[in-house]
């Protein structure tokens, strides 16, 4: 099998998106658009890959860090054939496709069909039909119907115009071939620019046939110049990821109002309501029902478990047949038995709730594990923080926690203990005791409550 260069063209400014962030790193789905792109060129297992960076090239680099692949700089952007003609001494002696860093749909298996038809005496072009191809390159055929050029909308005569069939820019070709045809590109055109698109010009002239290629879909090879295309293409993908869940099952109350930046894996008979957004790694098991507007990120929620509305949810671990909700948040290191609650306006930070444990309202639980049914009364708070250093609450099986109760940890409730209400507790507390801590109440018999004076 020869080898496969694969060259991404991300260097250009973006100036239509009107941001100081370079266009290929603003995001899809919640990863930048060049990521997209580098994640379905890793599909075809390149042997190298190289990514052609100008404008923020330093943002690119720290970006794509994690990335295998060598970058090309272009200092100075004049034109599509100037950008890979920069990368043209580090390819191999095999295939070369060229990418877009802001082409973020496209498939591998488009890709792979063109890459399929390259050898030395053929190359591959990916063109698209297009009702309106306005502002695109249009390709231009002989008597044979062989592609024979590319014309840009800005050289293109009246009747070239009228041509629907449209170049993506796209194209693969042998190292060789490519080595052989950038030298040759002009500039003399109405941009001033090297077109990497004159390449087809040449080929033919060479007798090179351009073997062309279209994908399955238009919106495959649509590009980002500013923020309305890009919101329009991550509603079409936001789309296809919902076509997706539904045909395995998952119930949407509106697969238009879904948002999933990460991966979303769902059991049977889900059921994900309006507005929600889903970050990171997210697993909800069979039954799972999300409620709108809940955010989750990077949380594992099991089986039969309810979220109700406006539920922020982050690096949490429930083990299945929860409730959670509504308007509660749990923040990372929070972790769930089976069958415990967190209610609403509840907040969790690095927390172990127990089998059957209840923190129903209104308190705040962090660094701490709660055992099993455990009842935690509204207004409770773990002091956890000293304004240094973090510290621990230990609540045993079966404890009952009284409403606006403050644990200031380091402590221990035993369990089976039962805190007062109002009670701030600052000591450990035997199994099975009550613990209350209150000032003595006072009455006032015929007591008079202060007025505003009346002014005269």
């Amino acid at each position: 099998m020869q080898e496969l260069d694969i060259v991404i063209l991300a260097a250009g400014k973006g100036t239509r998106m009107h941001s100081q962030i370079p266009k290929v790193l603003h995001t899809l789905a919640g990863k930048p658009m060049v990521q997209h792109v580098l994640d379905t060129a890793l599909g075809l297992q390149p042997d190298r890959t190289h990514v052609v960076i100008g404008h923020g090239a330093d943002q690119l680099r720290e970006a794509l860090a994690e990335n295998t692949v060598q970058f090309a700089v272009q200092a100075e952007q004049k034109g599509t054939g100037h950008a890979v003609a920069q990368a043209l001494e580090q390819l191999g002696s095999g295939k070369v496709l060229v990418l877009y860093g802001d082409v973020p749909l496209l498939q591998r298996d488009s890709l792979s069909e063109l890459l399929a038809y390259v050898d030395e005496q053929h190359m591959g072009l990916l063109t698209v039909t297009l009702a309106d191809p306005t502002g695109y390159g249009r390709i231009v055929r002989d008597d044979a119907g062989d592609a024979v050029a590319i014309v840009e909308q800005k050289d293109a005569s009246s009747a070239e115009l009228a041509i629907t069939e449209c170049n993506t820019g796209i194209m693969a070709m042998t190292s060789a071939q490519l080595k052989r045809w950038l030298p040759q590109l002009s500039d003399n055109n109405a941009q001033g620019e090297y077109y990497l698109t004159d390449v087809i010009a040449l080929a033919a002239a060479e007798g090179i046939k351009v073997c062309t290629a279209q994908p399955a879909s238009a919106v495959e090879v649509e590009g980002v110049n500013n923020r309305a295309q890009m919101a329009r293409l991550e509603r079409v993908y936001q789309r296809q990821l919902a076509d997706k869940l539904m045909a395995q099952g998952v119930a949407l109350a509106d697969p238009e109002r879904l948002d999933v930046r990460g991966r979303l894996i769902c059991g049977h008979d889900v059921f994900i309501d309006v507005g929600c957004v889903f970050e990171g790694e997210v697993e909800l098991g069979e039954g799972v029902r999300v409620g709108p507007y809940c955010v989750i990120k990077n949380s594992t929620i099991g089986a039969q478990s309810v979220i109700d509305t406006h539920s922020v949810i982050d690096g949490t671990v429930a083990a299945g047949l929860n409730q959670i909700g509504p308007f509660a948040r749990l923040r990372p290191g929070t972790r769930m038995a089976v069958k415990a609650k967190v209610g609403n306006f509840v907040e969790t930070k690095n927390a172990d709730v127990g089998e059957g444990s209840k923190i129903n309202h209104l308190s705040y639980v962090g660094d701490a594990r709660l055992g099993r049914d455990v009842n935690v009364g509204a207004g409770t708070i773990t002091c956890n923080y000293d304004g240094a250093n973090k510290h621990r609450t230990e609540i045993g099986d079966n404890a009952f926690i009284g409403s606006n109760s403050a644990l200031v940890a380091p402590v221990t409730v035993g369990k089976g203990a039962t805190i007062g209400a109002g009670s701030t507790i600052a000591k450990d507390v035997t199994d099975y005791a009550l613990a209350v801590t209150r000032g003595r109440q006072l009455e006032k018999i015929d007591w008079l409550r202060p007025s505003k004076r009346i002014k005269p």
